[in-house]
């Protein structure tokens, strides 16, 4: 048998170092990121506490409810397929609340909301809203407010507690048919890269990412952006199982579409889309048109499930018609709440 060179040796003794120091270093790297995130959400927790208050919903959860301001009908907000919770309607809420009652909360998962085991559904989303509303005492009659995928939790909202709701008004919404109309247009776009990094948010690393990620938008504070990047790394892991269960619950809401004579309102943001948008979406400007054409109609239709739906065109708003353009969603709210008030006898 020949021997073993001593140069042989040497070689394997230096690899194996190199993996021992590279393993080592990888798991300081890993832990030092872990740690990193519980700072970070202790400082969360500590530097952003939850607006409002905590609501008891059963089951050792809690959802953060921020009620402001006093008369009748109430209006309640609800968030879009977003991480910035019941924050998506800061712009909005202050106008809102000088003049009645208004609440923004935020869904299980999002921001100061405790995460739910059960499936995501329209269903549950809806029956949380009403539990919480409920056990803070807050009471109807309701007037809805909800943004893009919110639009369909408002909806499906009315389809269980319609007693209780006396109008909506539906900002950009989600449609039932959406998919499906603009199926020839549109490309599947959740990326790998993506739910890795969702997968990967106890490490820090998406905490570490949120200033670039989430920009402050339009009419937001920076405390407000300060908050929805402290706690993104959590809002995020529930924005993408909403965003994976959208197909689904889009089905789930499509039988309903009869809000009687309620009072609504549905505004459609028809700005160009940018480029980003458009690459985003792999289409090209003369499709980006076509979608939106497409989107409008949608809205126009989902503007005649009541016999007193009013739908209205916002050409230099985007998606985010709440911080592009708050003022056309105060006008909206607040032209829908006086509609009710008038079917009240005036009553305040």
């Amino acid at each position: 048998m020949a021997a073993v060179k001593p140069s042989s040796n040497r070689s394997s003794l230096v690899m194996m170092r190199i993996v021992f120091w590279s393993t080592a270093l990888l798991a300081l790297a890993v832990l030092a990121g872990v740690v990193y995130e519980q700072v970070g959400r202790y400082r969360a927790q500590r530097d952003f506490p939850a607006p409002g208050k905590m609501v008891d919903v059963g089951g050792g959860r809690r959802i953060q409810l921020d009620c402001r301001g006093s008369g009748s009908p109430t209006v309640v907000f609800e968030a879009g397929l977003s991480v910035d919770g019941s924050l998506s309607w800061s712009a909005v809420q202050p106008a809102i609340a000088a003049r009645t009652r208004a609440c923004a909360y935020s869904r299980a998962g999002l921001m100061w909301s405790d995460p739910s085991g059960a499936p995501i559904s329209a269903k549950q989303v809806a029956s949380d809203l009403h539990e919480a509303l409920a056990r803070a005492g807050e009471r109807g009659p309701f007037v809805l407010v909800g943004q893009s995928l919110g639009g369909l939790f408002a909806t499906t909202f009315t389809r269980y507690f319609g007693d209780e709701v006396a109008g909506l008004v539906l900002v950009d919404p989600s449609h039932p048919d959406q998919v499906a109309r603009v199926a020839a247009y549109m490309t599947e776009t959740r990326s790998l890269r993506s739910r890795i990094a969702v997968s990967l948010a106890w490490t820090g690393l998406l905490r570490a990412a949120a200033p670039r990620l989430l920009p402050r938008a339009p009419n937001q504070s920076e405390r407000d952006a300060r908050a929805v990047r402290a706690y993104a790394s959590k809002s995020m892991v529930t924005q993408m199982a909403e965003s994976d269960a959208t197909d689904a619950m889009l089905a789930e809401a499509g039988a309903f579409r009869d809000l009687g004579k309620r009072a609504l309102v549905v505004l459609t943001a028809m700005a160009p889309y940018t480029e980003a948008e458009l690459r985003g979406m792999k289409i090209t400007p003369a499709q980006g048109r076509e979608v939106l054409a497409i989107w409008q109609q949608l809205h126009m239709e989902e503007a005649e499930w009541s016999s007193r739906g009013r739908h209205l065109s916002l050409p230099n708003s985007s998606h985010d018609i709440q911080f592009d353009d708050p003022e056309a969603v105060i006008e909206a709210v607040l032209s829908v709440v006086e509609m009710v008030r008038a079917d009240d006898g005036g009553r305040r």
